[in-house]
């Protein structure tokens, strides 16, 4: 089994050390610093092994070339994207598997936040790395995407079991919630959840990871289909991709 570690870094960023006992090797999910990583793998006494990227950005990449240097390690990337990953080795797409030790995670190709972000989904493990695509009531803006791109990514990440515990790279959750009740204030899944959220914070705990089944329930951005929020956003019976567009303007905008 996995031990998963999280490690708070700049105002709101998680990264995530995966460690498979069996081997010893360990990966960072989207190293943005160095030194917090340097500080728990020694802590720990592990070695770290691989770098794993989701997308380009600095505050996801940001470490890359320090931890390479370091280390010697590996680090994996996008195949979409490896001009712009620091220091890339392995390139990978939809439909690759990667594996850590005897962990093996499938590769899934989810663009919409950046053109060419991927995500890697640990079966056995029910783990889901997806950076900046999902987030905990959110999903990432869309900054080189189509909403058409990003509602087929999240839908293709939807499909996973329910008790997948979505990784994602931000604790972005009480602003997230705060714009869910407004276009679905009725969701009693969803108000329940915000009193749950509001404690985590208050006692400085982190409301992430989450869960696939909770989001389902509670996500604007997994949710078009509610009639509810397309009453609210005036697109009584529109087409998904529509009412998807429509919730991520809103939330822009929010």
């Amino acid at each position: 089994m996995l031990e998963i570690v999280q490690i708070p870094v700049l105002q709101d960023n998680y990264l995530y050390l995966i460690y498979e006992p069996k081997s010893g090797q360990t990966a960072i999910v989207d190293p943005a610093l160095e030194e917090p990583v340097i500080a728990e793998v020694e802590k720990r006494g592990w070695a770290l092994t691989h770098i794993i990227n989701t997308h380009h950005h600095w505050d996801h990449v940001g470490a890359n070339e320090a931890l390479k240097e370091r280390f010697g390690l590996t680090i994996i990337g996008p195949k979409a994207d490896k001009d712009r990953i620091p220091g890339i080795d392995i390139c990978v797409d939809e439909g690759d598997q990667i594996t850590l030790g005897d962990a093996v995670a499938d590769v899934y190709f989810v663009p919409g936040h950046t053109r060419g972000h991927i995500a890697y989904h640990f079966a056995e493990a029910d783990a889901l790395f997806c950076g900046d695509t999902i987030f905990s009531m959110g999903c990432g803006r869309l900054f080189e995407g189509t909403p058409a791109q990003m509602w087929h990514s999240i839908s293709k990440l939807a499909a996973l079991p329910d008790e997948t515990l979505i990784y994602c790279a931000h604790e972005y959750t009480t602003a997230n919630g705060n714009f869910a009740l407004s276009i679905e204030p009725k969701n009693a899944a969803l108000v329940a959840r915000m009193a749950d959220v509001a404690a985590l914070r208050a006692n400085g705990k982190p409301t992430v990871p989450t869960t696939l089944g909770l989001e389902k329930k509670t996500n604007p951005f997994l949710r078009p289909m509610s009639a509810e929020i397309q009453h609210t956003i005036g697109l009584a019976g529109a087409d998904l991709t529509d009412v998807f567009a429509e919730v991520r303007h809103r939330k822009d905008n929010f």
